[in-house]
């Protein structure tokens, strides 16, 4: 009986063991591009689509859908190579931690990633970029499709236009992927 009572514990404690997986093939690529999410105007590139129904809440948990151009440059009317396509949330009942989260699909329509799309899935800190236009976020890259097929990695970000009174923003963005 002592026996079986002394090996009960070895048999029943927790087991983890780790293994890594044999190397597979991958590629690394680096992107630069300017995004434009523009909500004044008559022909805004984001629109609200879903608003909370209190009085006192102002932008807090607004849903925006965005259908927003990428270019090569900070100026929206320099060349576009895609779009960025998804939604937001504002977030932070606080004004001076306001926020959104992301999801959002970059398109590429022209060049040598035309068809090919990256997603990230993101917190985006806005009135940290307002205060200080030079400070970079940190965004995570979830998925892709086409030439980033299974991406993953990162955006470093940097705001290079912001209104806070409209929501207008311009973008700055460098991408590192690891993908198939």
């Amino acid at each position: 009986m002592i026996f079986w009572l002394a090996i009960a514990p070895v048999y029943g404690q927790y087991y983890s063991e780790t293994v890594m997986p044999p190397p597979r093939p991958g590629k690394l690529t680096r992107l630069h591009f300017f995004f434009h999410d523009i909500l004044s105007g008559t022909n805004p590139g984001a629109v609200p689509i879903a608003r909370p129904n209190t009085t006192n809440a102002g932008l807090y948990l607004n849903l925006i859908a965005m259908d927003d151009p990428l270019t090569v440059g900070p100026e929206q009317t320099l060349r576009r190579v895609g779009n960025a396509q998804g939604l937001y949330v504002w977030t932070a009942k606080d004004p001076t931690l306001f926020g959104a989260v992301l999801y959002t699909d970059f398109s590429f329509t022209s060049g040598r990633f035309n068809g090919s799309s990256f997603r990230f899935f993101s917190q985006f800190p806005i009135t940290e970029i307002a205060r200080a236009k030079e400070q970079v976020i940190e965004m995570a890259i979830v998925g892709g499709r086409g030439a980033f097929r299974m991406a993953r990695g990162y955006a470093l970000t940097r705001a290079t236009y912001v209104n806070l009174m409209n929501g207008d923003a311009s973008l700055e963005f460098n991408v590192t992927l690891y993908h198939y």
